[in-house]
């Protein structure tokens, strides 16, 4: 069931990344039944919504359906929780799971061996990405945060090489900051871009947006795409406009 490892991007933009698709609802049937529109091979987002209230079950139900599974549940806690919460992920079958940088280079590893092992043994394919700079946040906001902090850039740049130092596979992190990270820790180092926006579209809550034709210069291997398609009237359409618009 499981495939083979996920292919990586270049700094240079040259190859066309995958799109995810987040289902941010809160209930699964809705997020099943897109799911059941949506072409086959398709990769999808679970977040912490959906998984709260729906839990394991709707993760394995798409794991079994043969589903790409990203696993969006920021886990960060002390690192023997943290590999055990990893571990049993990757046991689920999960393909992307993620983490706070920010929890530091002992937990960072702890749940890279933790995933590797179960990897092993089970036969599975769980890379960890970790969490750099939330794309709702901006200088300012982050300032509020931790006062004279550094800025945005300077963060998830520092976060970005300690979490490549501790054994994780990639980042979760904005558009804006996508190149400087391909070149500070290598092309196959995987970068995954949430704020994906098609062209005149709302920006809603997020601070650092960038369109699909964008995201993929700046040599992102995934775009995590939500309301552009799941709010739109016709989802197929929207998926197949934005994998156009990348290709």
């Amino acid at each position: 069931m499981h495939e083979q490892r996920v292919e990586t991007g270049t700094a240079g933009g040259n190859t066309v990344p995958e799109v995810i698709v987040a289902l941010d609802y809160a209930d699964p049937e809705p997020a099943l039944a897109l799911v059941d529109r949506l072409p086959e091979g398709t990769w999808y987002k679970v977040g912490l919504e959906l998984f709260t209230r729906a839990g394991p079950p709707v993760v394995r139900r798409l794991v079994d359906d043969g589903r790409h599974v990203f696993l969006d549940l920021k886990l960060h806690d002390i690192p023997n929780t943290v590999a055990g919460a990893a571990c049993a992920a990757a046991a689920m079958g999960v393909r992307l799971l993620t983490l706070h940088a920010s929890g530091g280079e002992a937990m960072l590893r702890a749940a890279a061996d933790a995933v590797a092992g179960e990897n092993k043994a089970s036969d599975t394919d769980t890379r960890l990405l970790a969490i750099s700079v939330l794309t709702s946040l901006d200088d300012a906001a982050l300032s509020s945060v931790f006062g004279e902090a550094a800025s945005v850039e300077q963060t998830v740049g520092r976060l970005s090489r300690l979490a490549r130092e501790s054994g994780v596979d990639g980042v979760v992190s904005s558009v804006a900051e996508c190149r400087a990270i391909k070149l500070a820790c290598g092309p196959g180092f995987l970068v995954v871009t949430p704020g994906i926006r098609l062209a005149g579209e709302d920006v809603q809550d997020q601070r650092r947006v960038a369109t699909p034709a964008i995201a993929r210069a700046a040599g992102a291997d995934f775009l995590v795409v939500g309301r552009s398609i799941t709010r739109a009237d016709d989802p197929v359409a929207a998926l197949e406009r934005i994998r156009a618009e990348v290709s």
